[in-house]
């Protein structure tokens, strides 16, 4: 591992609005943070928002910023993307951020029943090989509804044309109720103050002229059952090619 890393997450280690937890340790038991990040972690009750797989943590200071009203937690496995936005919070003393650095598989560990407003996933890593390892498989909708209120609303933004697909069909398969949907988001009219916000990827992406897709959603309870479609996979990812290789 490279100084640069090392570096940056001692550096969380100082940063109290920062938690690191490896998933061995809520594997068969919740975290003390469950149910109560309202006032252990914002010393208020106002509405939580999550951008899980939050990458440098862009969506999630943003958000902030514009919603001094409501809390906001970003949650990704990788402590040196993270960092900058982690950071820049601390440095600006936004009160209303915090950071989560945790496998998402342990998600529902974290959060209590109701505790969770809306869900935001900005440019996950569309998972072609292995369904259960997308964030909007329901494995994963299954441990969002555990702790999502009753009309809380997912989010996705992605490039991938694969995870927006694979998420249509997913939502269509279990008959969740669509808010807005666009596989074109530019050229749409529901760009508002939250889907202007360009994440570090998204600009890349922008850049080689991939359009950006966009679909939010609400959940119910009941059975969920995995779409049995054949999706056409990226041909830009499924050559192990990354944004700077296109």
């Amino acid at each position: 591992m490279g100084k640069n890393k090392l570096s940056k997450f001692a550096d969380l280690e100082s940063y109290e609005h920062v938690i690191q937890v490896p998933f061995s340790a809520v594997m068969n038991a919740d975290h003390e943070l469950k149910g109560n990040w309202s006032q252990k972690m914002f010393g208020n009750n106002n509405p939580i928002v999550l951008e899980l797989g939050c990458g440098k943590g862009e969506y999630t200071v943003n958000l902030a910023r514009k919603y001094p009203e409501k809390n906001f937690i970003g949650v990704d496995i990788k402590g040196s993307r993270m960092w900058k936005g982690a950071k820049e919070s601390k440095l600006e003393g936004i009160k209303n951020v915090a950071f989560l650095r945790t496998n998402i598989e342990g998600i529902d560990r974290f959060f209590a029943e109701g505790e969770v407003e809306d869900i935001w996933l900005t440019f996950p890593d569309p998972q072609m090989k292995k369904t259960s390892r997308r964030l909007t498989s329901t494995f994963f909708m299954e441990r969002y509804r555990r702790f999502l209120k009753t009309d809380g609303v997912v989010h996705l933004k992605c490039d991938s044309n694969f995870q927006y697909e694979y998420t249509k069909a997913m939502v269509e398969e279990n008959k969740f109720e669509v808010i807005q949907n666009t596989d074109n988001l530019y050229e749409s009219n529901l760009v508002d103050e939250i889907l202007q916000i360009k994440t570090y990827y998204e600009k890349q992406w922008l850049d080689r002229g991939i359009t950006i897709k966009y679909i939010s959603f609400k959940l119910h309870q009941g059975e969920l059952t995995e779409p049995d479609v054949e999706i056409e996979k990226d041909s830009y990812r499924s050559f192990g090619r990354s944004a700077k290789d296109l």
